[in-house]
């Protein structure tokens, strides 16, 4: 077990361990250590809208320079945009300050190697291991330089529009972007205008505390309310930091990210470029599960987090997964969930086969899902109780085949989630804030 690494990077509310001054100063120092070699390493750092990102900025600098490590400085840019830029800048190592959909009291740090991807997990004991370390500061001829990168938000701009074919144009489509204040809001208009699309945008005004608040992916009524209003063919949230996507359609009706992953993997099936199958979570809507069924595509289910997603789809040489959430993998395009990128693989879906957004999500018919969270300050400790088990077991068993109950610890935050599906809705709520309750107590 780790300390500190979660299933995604390090996470935490400001101010409180782990995510403090004080620890992020010895982290940057630990991770230069541990990516320097014969030569200074190269280590980018990018970051989210929230107010505490110019702090945590500053002091993982500093830890970094004084192992010797030479900084590039992004600022405000999506999270796979830095995952592409480290590989793409042959930087060893890239580093994401980011809570993503959390609201702005908390952040966290996130990490990426050399191939853009997320740190194995030898890598991150390695880390850890260091920080139980002295810290010691290099000799003022080792100490690294910092510089910022001026041109980032064009790289991956042309980056994100590489990933369609040349000749494809949005041209006709009237498009809604929620950017949920956070760090899509100054590249990906750029992407979907200089596609030809008529964009109206919100959430394009990060202020460092509304992050997240009442916008983006995890909160998409204001986009739903917008769609109507500009009678729009599509709207598009992100989540704060651009690697979770949902989508609404011109109906006002909003597509999450099973659906998204049902439309590209039925297009591609369409095309004859689908490697594979697709792989799911734990969470995936079953309803999910009988479309794929139905289409002879093979479909796999992964421990909840887009880290376990990756991993099958490496095992099985698949390029396609994603959770309900909308973290998306287009592992032929890019190496991490891009929002941007999975956004416009659907528009290219609905470009191409010339069907509104509506008509293309007929073809999967949802369970009905409930989820309820249930704070927990030992949220592990929770689960092993013997009366949350048998309660567990129980509904499971009353439920059968129609439908299924999952209880499990967030990986993100300090919360137990408690799902169950099935076919009667009335049902599913009554069992899922019945456990919730035994959870609780």
């Amino acid at each position: 077990m780790k300390k500190y690494f979660g299933t995604d990077g390090i996470r935490g509310t400001v101010g409180k361990d782990p995510i403090t001054p004080e620890f992020c100063l010895r982290l940057g120092w630990a991770v230069g250590k541990v990516f320097g070699g014969s030569s200074a390493p190269y280590v980018l750092v990018g970051k989210d809208t929230r107010i505490s990102g110019y702090m945590l900025e500053s002091v993982l600098e500093s830890g970094l320079v004084s192992a010797g490590a030479n900084v590039g400085l992004i600022g405000p840019m999506p999270t796979p945009a830095i995952a592409y830029l480290t590989r793409t800048l042959r930087a060893d190592a890239g580093i994401v300050i980011s809570a993503s959909h959390n609201p702005y009291p908390d952040n966290g740090i996130k990490f990426f190697d050399a191939g853009g991807n997320k740190l194995a997990g030898d890598v991150e004991s390695a880390i850890e291991a260091q920080l139980k370390e002295p810290m010691a500061c290099v000799d003022s001829d080792r100490l690294g330089k910092a510089s910022r990168i001026e041109d980032a938000a064009g790289r991956y701009i042309e980056f994100c529009k590489a990933t369609v074919d040349r000749g494809f144009r949005l041209k006709g489509l009237r498009i809604v972007l929620d950017c949920a204040n956070g760090a899509t809001y100054h590249v990906a208009p750029g992407v979907f205008e200089e596609l030809g699309a008529d964009i109206f945008v919100i959430g394009d005004k990060p202020n460092g505390t509304n992050i997240n608040e009442a916008c983006g992916s995890t909160a998409p009524q204001g986009l739903i309310d917008k769609v109507i209003e500009h009678r729009a063919d599509v709207g598009i949230a992100f989540d704060g930091d651009g690697d979770r996507v949902v989508m609404v359609d011109g109906h006002g009706e909003l597509v999450d990210g099973d659906q998204l992953l049902h439309i590209i993997a039925l297009h591609r099936l369409s095309q004859g470029k689908l490697i594979g199958g697709v792989v799911g979570t734990l969470m995936t809507n079953f309803g999910l599960e009988r479309a794929f069924n139905e289409a002879n595509i093979p479909f796999a289910r992964a421990d909840v987090g887009d880290r376990y997603v990756m991993e099958m789809l490496k095992a099985r040489g698949w390029e396609l997964g994603g959770e309900g959430s909308g973290h998306i993998l287009t592992l032929d395009l890019t190496t991490t969930g891009d929002a941007i990128v999975a956004a416009l693989q659907v528009l290219k879906a609905i470009v191409e086969l010339r069907k509104p957004l509506h008509e293309l999500t007929k073809g999967m018919c949802k369970l009905p899902q409930v989820m309820v969270n249930v704070s927990a300050e030992e949220p592990h400790k929770r689960m092993t109780d013997l009366a949350v088990k048998k309660a567990i077991e129980d509904q499971n068993d009353k439920l059968k085949d129609r439908g299924r109950v999952l209880v499990r610890c967030s990986g993100t935050e300090p919360v137990i989630r408690v799902m169950v599906e099935g076919e009667d809705r009335e049902e599913v709520e009554s069992i899922a804030f019945g456990l919730a309750e035994v959870v609780a107590d």
